[in-house]
């Protein structure tokens, strides 16, 4: 059988399937516990809700209709977000009897046992949450998808229902003041929720993966108000690449989920900076560039020490035994002592601390206090992270980040006194380094220049920041390799290092591609009567397998005939002579790239098959010819969809 051609199903035929289901129908009915079988209509076998035909094939069919659909998807991404933060800021006001629309780091009349116990409440909640859902579901045996992972390995699928359940234990732990951000619960649930539409649309791959950024796209603008900055957040970290063929669906799903957003919740802008002299006090140069360049590199190395200290956390937790469900109850106790005994500032996400530092109470602060704050939220955050709180640190790099630059506009001019005749004020620092640490640990560079251009509205300072985030960027890939994200995928022992479609790769695998029908040789088979069973003109490799049926090489059936030819009286030789590659083969699990690497490797145009290194049982024969053609013929494929031309 050819390797294009999977193994007949054991099911049977569609005619006996039909017959069966004809004689079933001509049974008398029994009564049954289960549910009776319903046709696929406009349900799939695995109760997914099909949108109409027609609908279907107008999305498939046209580009237009892909546009309407991240409509859709942004408007849903809008009305996501604008519940959750509702949802999070109730549950906020009510544990810490907040006024109504505070924001709880910018509150300053907080009981003190109320900061103590406060994320320690929501540790226990998110803890029964937990046990809840592994009494219901049974314990997971893998983390659910994000929209990194989907659209890297399943071509956008995700699964709504874990993208549910993330979305609430995301709530549970930014309402109750655990350090983490909204953003990743933002980005699950709107990108499950676009996923979940695609698929009842039966999108292409490509376009699943399209809409997928759409939503985190949606998401992004809805959240932050920016949509130039969720539009570039998906096509940099969710789908990889910009192309004109996502161009149109990203950008209006961002602006749609940011309209929406805005007609049903007031928020603060991210930073309200006034007018330009609050960040410059004379005009900008090109020598403005150095400073700009060495807060790039300080944040770059604060980055990589934050996502250290999450994965250090996270290891002495796992050392410790404490269980999974207790976890972030210890956690929120000590983010409250560290909120107790630090700041209140430390709590939650940051956006309320953020604008008390960007207004003009917030002005002033020395050296020691802003180091204080530093070292006081990266702690809560890694610890919250760490605990088992969920959450992302998309906005606690922005706090930890405007920090940063505070931190250096004061100490700067004091270690090199030149400092104090550039014409940026610490405000202006605060946006670079904002900037810079956030693409240090999440990546995303001219997202974050894009939102630093839409906080500020100047050219020149967004000049600036491209500047510093470059240099943060390149610094974090030479030195650590990783964004936050693509470090917990290494962790968990993924190779994943960007969104980028690697998936069909891994389902390229040898044992899609290799040939079943090859012949077989016993080792102790004479060579005249191998001769005679394999004469020129037959295939022309056979595997030799031994007495128990073991992959033991290959026999090239041409040097066979001819080293029988050449061989003397007496000295005819025997297969295990003529054996190949008797310790290079393949498993069917391998994927097409490691198999041709393995070609490489052994200078061989085709490799025996075998169940496993251990059984060695024969299953079939690649050849490195088909193996490549294969190859290149996905890559074209996936260049052709990335670039929109695939019909």
């Amino acid at each position: 059988m050819s390797a294009r051609q999977p193994a007949p199903a054991a099911t049977g035929t569609p005619d006996s399937v039909q017959a069966s289901e004809t004689a079933a129908e001509n049974r008398p009915a029994r009564k049954s516990a289960r549910p009776s079988a319903r046709p696929r209509g406009r349900w799939t076998r695995s109760r997914i809700l099909l949108a109409p035909g027609r609908l279907r094939s107008l999305v498939r069919r046209s580009e237009g209709g892909l546009v309407l659909l991240a409509t859709v998807v942004g408007c849903i991404s809008g009305l996501a977000v604008s519940a959750m933060t509702w949802v999070t800021q109730a549950l906020r006001e009510a544990l810490y009897h907040l006024p109504a629309g505070t924001r709880l780091s910018a509150a300053d009349a907080v009981a003190p046992p109320l900061l103590l116990i406060g994320p320690c409440l929501g540790g226990v909640l998110l803890g029964l949450l937990i046990v809840a859902a592994n009494y219901i579901r049974g314990p997971r045996k893998r983390p659910a998808i994000d929209p990194i992972e989907a659209n890297a390995l399943h071509g956008g699928r995700m699964s709504l229902r874990d993208s549910l359940y993330l979305a609430l234990q995301n709530v549970i732990s930014n309402g109750s003041g655990a350090s983490v951000g909204l953003e990743a619960g933002y980005t699950q649930l709107a990108s499950g929720l676009a996923s979940r539409l695609g698929i009842a649309f039966e999108v292409r791959r490509g376009d699943l993966r399209t809409l997928v950024g759409c939503g985190a796209a949606g998401a992004i603008a809805a959240g932050f108000g920016a949509p130039l900055a969720g539009a570039f957040y998906a096509f940099e970290l969710i789908i990889g690449t910009y192309t004109i063929a996502t161009l149109a669906p990203v950008v209006i799903a961002a602006l749609c989920g940011n309209l929406v957003s805005r007609a049903l919740i007031h928020t603060q802008p991210l930073v309200d900076l006034g007018d330009m002299q609050a960040v410059t006090t004379s005009h900008i140069t090109s020598l403005e560039i150095l400073p700009s360049l060495a807060l790039g590199l300080i944040c770059a190395l604060l980055g990589i020490l934050i996502m250290r200290g999450v994965t250090l956390v996270e290891r002495l937790v796992q050392a410790s035994g404490l269980p999974r469900a207790a976890g972030p109850a210890f956690g929120g106790l000590c983010v409250g002592a560290l909120a107790l005994i630090a700041t209140p500032q430390v709590l939650s996400g940051g956006h309320g601390a953020l604008h008390m530092h960007f207004a003009a109470e917030g002005q002033g602060h020395g050296a020691a206090v802003l180091a204080g704050l530093f070292a006081a939220k990266a702690t809560a955050t890694a610890i919250s992270i760490g605990s088992g709180f969920r959450g992302g640190l998309f906005f606690a790099s922005l706090f930890l980040g405007a920090i940063a630059g505070k931190l250096f506009a004061t100490l700067a001019p004091d270690i090199l006194p030149a400092m104090a005749g550039f014409g940026l004020t610490p405000l202006a620092y605060a946006v670079i380094g904002m900037s810079a640490l956030a693409v240090a640990i999440i990546g995303g560079p001219l997202t974050m220049t894009f939102l630093a251009l839409e906080i500020t509205g100047s050219l020149p300072i967004t000049g600036l920041v491209l500047a510093a985030v470059i240099a943060s960027s390149l610094t974090v890939r030479k030195i650590f390799g990783y964004s936050f994200a693509t470090w917990r995928f290494h962790l968990r022992g993924e190779s994943i290092r960007s969104p980028h479609d690697v998936g069909w790769i891994r389902s390229l695998t040898v044992g899609r591609l290799m040939r079943r029908d090859v012949p077989t040789a016993a080792l102790d088979t004479p060579l005249p009567t191998f001769l005679r069973a394999h004469p020129l003109g037959s295939p022309s490799r056979v595997i030799a397998v031994d007495g128990q049926g073991r992959y033991a090489g290959i026999v090239n059936v041409p040097e066979a005939h001819a080293a029988a030819q050449d061989a003397v009286d007496g000295a005819t030789p025997v297969l295990a002579d003529l054996l190949h590659h008797t310790d290079l083969f393949l498993t069917p699990e391998m994927n097409a790239k490691d198999a041709a690497a393995t070609f490489d490797r052994s200078e061989s145009e085709a490799l025996a098959v075998v169940q496993s290194a251990a059984s060695r049982q024969v299953l079939g024969l690649l050849t490195e010819s088909h193996t490549l053609k294969r190859y290149s013929e996905e890559l074209d494929r996936q260049r052709r969809a990335m670039a929109g031309e695939s019909t």
